[in-house]
């Protein structure tokens, strides 16, 4: 199901957006192309059509009672978001965040006729089985930044977010960081757990926004066209081999909201959202091409729990590390060894590692088999961290009391991850693991960067967590 809705029954127009028309069409050809649905199960509601009756009726009747365990199910906002009043105690600011339906009305407070996020988890939880994919083009934000407040009543140009009827612009005297209806970000998601794959356009406290640089007829959601065109392509196929995982569209995504944002004086900070099970990471986020042909051998279907389609992932656990990071590595992590990257079993090396932006790091060794050994942090280094800028360190010092030793065969790859914020990170990466505890790769990295996509809460400029990543791959005959 898709839902489009850019003019709105009770709105002044100049509280329109252009680009929902657009987004619908962009979006009905990935489904009907890339992702193989047939069109006749695709049902569009757009403008007019998409009341809150219909959309709630429409959900209803066309992805829960039309499907069954073992199905897709597909649905697609695009348009506005806005907050309400929390009526069950569930959110730890007080607001549920929600849809704005055709006929969403301004009441004297608050908005009227709202699809709230709570009404949307109790249809989740009733596709239970059903491989579902939920996808949010709009904003939600309470917070509005101080370079938005003197227009949060009167609409601004392209921005996805209805502010609530009763906010008020913030003195121009305020810090620069302070922000209308300050707020949290929301409540722990139940998706991780439930096997659901959602994306959002930003975070519960930004705008999202159509992109004004476009000509009017030809906008659409800076997320929304993101999205598409990195499951149509091999753009966002960072370590190209072929298979662009949900990781690696999520960075793609998260470059292209940011180079929008870079060029837009009142687009302060927007961060997309991908909320799934750890494991879904490294996974396809579309087939790849070569899958189940005879060609190849490089793909090999992702054990799940029966629901269709079936996704894939690099059988190669060394080459599948770009797939489950997402990121391309760019050289802001540097990692070094002492020796030729061409071993023999029992070779003594050193690895030194550097980075352009100081922060804690993870070195993990993953080979071919896909077992994973966490370097470091571990118990037996004694140098302080986190790293310093551009400071290496080398690893093992004089402090271990013993040398890295190459072993097995085969290509391996050492992976540093340099987490510039200060996540705790104890729980998927404790120090007393480290050097001692034979890991699954997938896992282990999975559980590490999904971590690392959830958003930044422990100051006043809410954003995405800073974290870079190097590689080395070697080989031991």
């Amino acid at each position: 199901m898709l839902i489009g809705i850019g003019s709105y029954q009770n709105l002044q127009p100049k509280l329109f957006l252009h680009g929902p028309k657009n987004d619908l069409v962009a979006m009905e050809g990935l489904l009907a192309g890339t992702l193989g649905f047939d069109r006749s199960v695709i049902r569009v509601l757009k403008d007019e059509q998409a009341t809150r009756a219909t959309i709630l009726s429409s959900i209803e009747e066309w992805l829960v009672a039309g499907t069954q365990p073992g199905d897709r199910a597909y649905l697609y906002y695009s348009g506005h978001g806005l907050q309400v009043a929390d009526i069950d105690g569930d959110e730890e600011d007080g607001l549920d965040e929600a849809l704005a339906p055709f006929d969403v009305v301004a009441g004297i407070k608050d908005w009227d006729g709202a699809v709230t996020d709570d009404e949307l988890d109790a249809i989740l939880d009733r596709l239970k089985g059903r491989a579902v994919t939920l996808v949010i083009d709009a904003g939600y934000s309470s917070t509005i930044s101080r370079s938005l407040s003197g227009e949060v009543s009167a609409g601004i140009d392209g921005a996805r977010f209805l502010a609530r009827p009763e906010a008020k612009p913030m003195e121009q005297a305020l810090t620069r960081g302070l922000r209308i209806d300050l707020g949290v970000v929301d409540k722990p998601s139940r998706v991780k757990e439930s096997g659901i794959v959602a994306w959002s356009a930003s975070a519960p406290y930004q705008v999202a926004w159509d992109d004004v640089r476009l000509p009017i007829e030809g906008r659409q959601g800076v997320f929304t066209k993101a999205y598409v065109a990195g499951q149509t392509g091999a753009a966002a196929d960072a370590n190209a081999n072929g298979l662009t995982s949900n990781a690696e569209l999520f960075e793609y995504i998260t470059a292209q909201s940011a180079a929008y944002c870079a060029s837009q004086e009142k687009c302060e900070t927007l961060d997309p959202q991908l909320e799934t099970k750890a494991l879904n990471l490294g996974a396809s986020a579309v087939v790849p091409v070569q899958a189940g042909t005879e060609v190849t051998a490089r793909y090999q279907p992702v054990a799940g729990d029966g629901a269709a389609p079936a996704s894939y992932q690099d059988a190669d656990a060394v080459d599948a590390v770009g797939d489950i990071v997402g990121k391309a590595d760019a050289g802001d992590v540097r990692i070094s060894i002492n020796r030729p990257t061409t071993m023999k079993a029992g070779d003594v090396f050193k690895l030194t590692v550097a980075s352009k932006a100081a922060g804690s790091l993870i070195l993990i060794d993953v080979n071919a088999n896909g077992t994973a050994t966490q370097i470091f942090p571990n118990e037996f280094a004694q140098k302080i961290t986190p790293l310093a800028a551009d400071v290496p360190l080398t690893l093992p010092d004089e402090y271990y009391g013993f040398d890295f030793e190459a072993s097995g065969e085969g290509d391996s790859a050492f992976v540093a991850l340099v987490i510039s914020d200060a996540v705790d990170l104890a729980d998927v990466a404790p120090k007393t693991r480290g050097l001692k505890v034979e890991l699954s790769a997938r896992e282990t990295l999975s559980e590490i960067v999904s971590r690392l996509q959830q958003a930044w809460t422990d100051d006043l400029e809410r954003r995405g967590i800073r974290w870079s990543v190097g590689t080395l791959r070697y080989h031991v005959e």
